[in-house]
């Protein structure tokens, strides 16, 4: 059986991590027994210099396309900038006539801008989140996922997310005994519980424009471990149940419960990473009935367990 030909696409300052990755995954792994042919690509087959510092050849232009079972764009230079026709032009022609087209982190702009990713599922970098929402509204993009494939069109969140990616890829072409050995070679797991949710900064607003609502929030989250009930606190704050619910809702965007078990959760993050309670114990200390209502809730937000997180961010073993 032929080797299935990868082409990486290069595009103007492209960034070099971005690049090495479906590089190594694809033609350095087990040079005894390669698993793809790979050929490096541009636009016109023109040098391209990454960000700094480095410039590459490539093997051809975009008549590699036309051919290629697997094409890979790692990233993209500029969020604001549409690949050049002739390029958007050949991703779809080569998805059309049955290729994987991938875009990893950024790459995704490259595939929406062609129109590719129309109608269907797909991930980037949850740092262009919104950007991304709003430039392709008719793109389902999924903010979790560190990689979706959605009619042999595969994105990926950002950096990381594209080893994730290509291993999938691999596992999807040779299956599980080899991509894990791909895996072993390279020092990275070969699939990663959870999505990238665990990675995402997520503030909470320490203050609204309701005084009322403030001072409530300072005693909320002095007193987390407590249960509140909303009749209670629409008493504190002097009003009846329905206007503070109006209030609360107004101020700060969210329902209280939302609200109470978003705070309960970031609180959770400083104990899990910081020191080394039991699960139990953080669950008790934020404000959770039950250990079992704090795993259900955290796995719900976070995609993995507090164990999970703990192993992965904590400073602390617990």
């Amino acid at each position: 059986m032929s080797r299935p030909l990868v082409v990486l696409v290069l595009y103007p300052r492209f960034s070099p991590f971005h690049v090495s990755v479906p590089y190594a995954i694809f033609d350095s792994m087990l040079p005894d027994n390669p698993l793809f042919s790979l050929k490096i690509v541009s636009p016109g087959g023109r040098p391209q210099q990454a960000e700094r510092a480095m410039t590459i050849a490539p093997d051809g232009g975009l008549e590699w396309l036309e051919t290629a079972d697997i094409v890979v764009v790692p990233g993209w230079h500029d969020l604001n900038v549409p690949p050049e026709p002739a390029l958007a032009e050949a991703l779809v022609r080569a998805h059309s006539r049955g290729a994987h087209v991938v875009g990893l982190c950024y790459g995704a702009y490259a595939l929406a801008y062609a129109g590719l990713l129309d109608g269907r599922k797909a991930a980037t970098h949850w740092m262009a989140e919104q950007d991304f929402g709003r430039r392709f509204p008719a793109v389902a993009l999924d903010t979790n996922a560190l990689y979706v494939e959605d009619e042999r069109l595969i994105t990926s969140a950002g950096t990381g997310a594209g080893l994730d990616c290509c291993l999938y890829i691999v596992r999807a072409y040779y299956g599980t005994r080899i991509a894990n050995k791909v895996a072993r070679i390279m020092v990275v797991p070969p699939h990663r519980e959870g999505g990238q949710a665990q990675f995402i900064e997520q503030p909470v607003a320490l203050s609204t424009q309701d005084a009322h609502i403030n001072r409530l929030l300072d005693y909320l989250r002095e007193n987390l471990a407590r249960p509140h009930g909303i009749d209670e606190l629409a008493a504190r704050t002097a009003m009846s149940r329905r206007t503070f619910t109006r209030h609360f809702h107004k101020a700060t965007g969210m329902t209280f419960g939302e609200w109470l078990v978003n705070e309960r959760l970031q609180r959770s993050l400083e104990l899990l990473e910081n020191h080394s309670f039991s699960v139990e114990k953080v669950a008790e200390m934020v404000g959770f009935q039950t250990a079992t209502s704090f795993r259900q809730h955290f796995r719900q937000r976070y995609q993995v367990s507090p164990r999970a997180w703990r192993k992965t961010f904590g400073e602390v073993e617990g």
